[in-house]
């Protein structure tokens, strides 16, 4: 493909900022698009330095905006769509959620129509495959496995509809003849340096494997280069891949645990109430929310929905990643070090 160009939608956050990192050693790129709502100060200064090698474009934006998304889709060979709300426990409004997860795809999907973007990659998530009970277990799970989430809630039930729009548009006629091209990538639980979720769950009765961010974005490099190959994009095209590496499958406190324990943090080894009941309590207190919702904005710590999450057994295969499990830990042992010191520091100024 000479010439050609990409935009990358949530390029401000946590995955999207590391995948326009990447894209800069792409042959033959002439310009990358970060389009987000919002850019930390630090970012835009990273983001120019690397202006030295690829035109980078940086599109502050609403996903919403039909206006916004067609100047972003103009000239543009390749979309990178990671942009979405993530919410386990229903802080924002479900509308708000279902308008940016599901609309916001539809409506890139649309614009890219009349642009005649040819190739949309989408970042979907583990969860529109489930798990739908915590007495459901999968283990090394694979593509062929029918798989889909029952659940309601709206970041499981908006990121699952936006899966298979994506997938719905493969072949899809451009206004210029062309056809459009589309694949998903289910990521598993991300970790890794900036990780907006990284902390302890309800219990450490499930088993997940997560996945280090950096082999998440590469997985997005690696999927774009297959559609823009001839050879490799027929079998590509239209398709969903589990995205995972060769990080031990434990519970979520456990990984907070190994990746914070030197810095002082514990697993709570008291007395924790029985899971059917912790379930029950979570619906209840889904049920309070909801009934809140009209004056008050209430988070509970917990619902039904996270405590499924929190307590299952749901693992997927993978291949020989990009880094290995310690060389991911180090480095995201490393940042987490960096949030200690900054802590201590700001705590020491306060005493001064």
């Amino acid at each position: 493909m000479m010439g050609w160009s990409c935009l990358v939608t949530g390029a401000g956050r946590f995955l999207g900022q590391r995948i326009a990192c990447l894209l800069v050693e792409e042959k033959e790129l002439k310009e990358i698009r970060a389009l987000d709502k919002a850019f930390r100060p630090e970012l835009r200064e990273e983001f120019s330095e690397l202006q030295n090698k690829t035109k980078l474009t940086v599109l502050e934006g609403d996903i919403l905006d039909e206006s916004c998304l067609k100047r972003a889709c103009q000239d543009i060979s390749v979309i990178i769509y990671t942009a979405c709300i993530i919410d386990f426990i229903g802080v924002p409004h479900r509308e708000s959620i279902m308008n940016v997860n599901d609309k916001g795809t539809v409506l890139l999907l649309e614009a890219c129509v009349q642009a005649t973007v040819p190739i949309f990659i989408y970042t979907s998530t583990l969860e529109v495959a489930g798990p739908n009970s915590y007495k459901e277990i999968i283990q090394n799970g694979h593509e062929e496995e029918p798989l889909e989430n029952t659940w309601s809630t709206p970041y499981a039930y908006s990121k699952k509809l936006a899966e298979k729009a994506v997938l719905a548009a493969n072949g899809w006629t451009l206004k210029n003849g062309g056809t459009m091209h589309t694949c998903a990538l289910r990521p598993m639980v991300i970790y890794g340096e900036g990780s907006p979720i990284l902390s302890a769950g309800i219990n450490e009765f499930s088993r997940v494997n997560p996945v280090y961010v950096d082999i998440v974005a590469w997985a997005h490099i690696l999927a774009m280069r297959a559609l823009q190959d001839p050879k490799k994009a027929p079998s590509v095209r239209g398709q969903f891949y589990y995205i995972s590496d060769d990080t031990p499958h434990q519970s979520y406190d456990n990984l907070s645990y190994t990746l914070s324990k030197e810095f002082g943090l514990c697993l709570d080894s008291g007395w924790s109430l029985p899971l059917a009941l912790m379930y029950w309590i979570g619906f209840l207190l889904e049920i309070v929310s909801l009934l809140l919702r009209p004056v008050y904005t209430y988070g509970p710590p917990f619902n039904h929905h996270t405590v499924t999450l929190s307590n299952s057994v749901f693992t997927f295969s993978y291949k020989k990643p990009l880094y290995s499990w310690e060389e991911a830990k180090q480095k995201t042992v490393e940042w987490v070090g960096s949030l200690v010191d900054r802590h201590k520091e700001t705590l020491k100024s306060k005493t001064q």
